[in-house]
């Protein structure tokens, strides 16, 4: 069992929650400076699903700085993920789907990197992905299911489950341990300058990976005020007390999407996906010298993908946004 998979006692979960600071205080930041909080060989979630509110700006700014041997857990992984393998950030990712989407097929870096055991690919299944953040967030180390039972997908990683007689039918039940991130990098519409997120459209499993995580980065497409957050409570997901670092960053999935505010960027990833196509590991690195290393700021990447893809971006996913 790698080190990655074994369950943190309660008491040192326990202990971890109450080192935070529960102060009220400004937690903005810049992206640079939100990178250097995240340390080599982390364990770091990755909020949204597929191409769906992907912290990209962030994923950006640790590609940038260097980060090493990090791994990445997602519901389910998309592009992000190509570019965390292919820039050397990550050599292992535990998901339960590795794809750039739907339509452009099984990412062909993870195949590269998998294949010729250069990093690792832990698979499991959406459902247990979920649970596991759950479990994580509700401060259990483990929690029973059925999903996976009898799969494939629940053999390859038969050694990290248990199982158990239910004392209650006699029903054999699988046990998912516990998933608890050192970092969770969260995308939302908008948060105050203290850290309370308020999101728009599906959630995902953002919520429980905040809440299982030691700590949270968020990156926002603007910052609101206090009295705002205020105004309407329950619209607020994710607290303050959970949250490190704010970083109000505009577009920032692009060429993902962030519901109400813009859809993906289309053009820029059937770019991608010819690139990887004819070349995926070249493929991958010169998108990333040319997207990443080569951009002066977060504005200047997003002048590379062009501002008739952004606003045209930007109207698609206003036109489906009702206020």
């Amino acid at each position: 069992m790698s080190s990655t998979a074994q369950v943190a006692p309660y008491s040192e979960l326990r202990r971890a929650t109450l080192a935070r600071d529960r102060g009220l205080r400004e937690k903005v930041m810049s992206l640079e400076a939100a990178a250097q909080l995240v340390r080599d060989g982390e364990h770091v979630a990755i909020g949204g699903c597929t191409l769906s509110r992907t912290p990209m700006a962030m994923i950006w700014a640790l590609i940038r700085a260097q980060k090493k041997n990090l791994v990445i857990s997602r519901s389910i992984t998309s592009t992000e993920g190509d570019l965390l393998l292919a820039s050397g950030v990550s050599n292992h990712v535990i998901t339960s789907w590795f794809s750039q989407g739907i339509v452009w097929g099984v990412s062909k870096i993870m195949r590269h990197y998998t294949e010729r055991k250069l990093a690792r690919f832990e698979e499991w299944s959406h459902m247990s992905m979920g649970l596991r953040y759950r479990a994580g967030a509700m401060g259990i180390p483990f929690i029973p299911s059925r999903s996976m039972l009898g799969s494939d997908v629940g053999e390859r990683v038969m050694e990290q489950m248990r199982s158990m007689t239910c004392p209650f039918t006699g029903e054999q039940l699988t046990l998912l341990p516990a998933l608890n991130p050192d970092l969770a990098l969260i995308h939302v519409q908008r948060c105050d300058a203290f850290g309370n997120a308020q999101f728009d459209g599906l959630q995902f499993m953002d919520i429980d990976i905040a809440m299982a995580a030691k700590r949270v980065i968020l990156t926002t497409e603007r910052i609101i005020s206090n009295e705002q957050i205020r105004r309407v409570p329950d619209l607020t997901r994710i607290p303050f007390f959970a949250v490190e670092a704010v970083v109000e960053v505009p577009i920032g999935c692009a060429p993902h999407e962030c519901y109400g505010v813009y859809e993906p960027f289309f053009g820029a990833l059937d770019d991608y996906a010819r690139r990887v196509a004819r070349a995926p590991v070249s493929g991958c690195r010169q998108y990333l010298e040319e997207y990443y290393f080569s951009a002066k700021s977060w504005p200047d990447y997003l002048s590379k993908l062009g501002l008739d893809a952004m606003l045209d971006a930007c109207r698609r996913g206003r036109s489906v946004h009702n206020d």
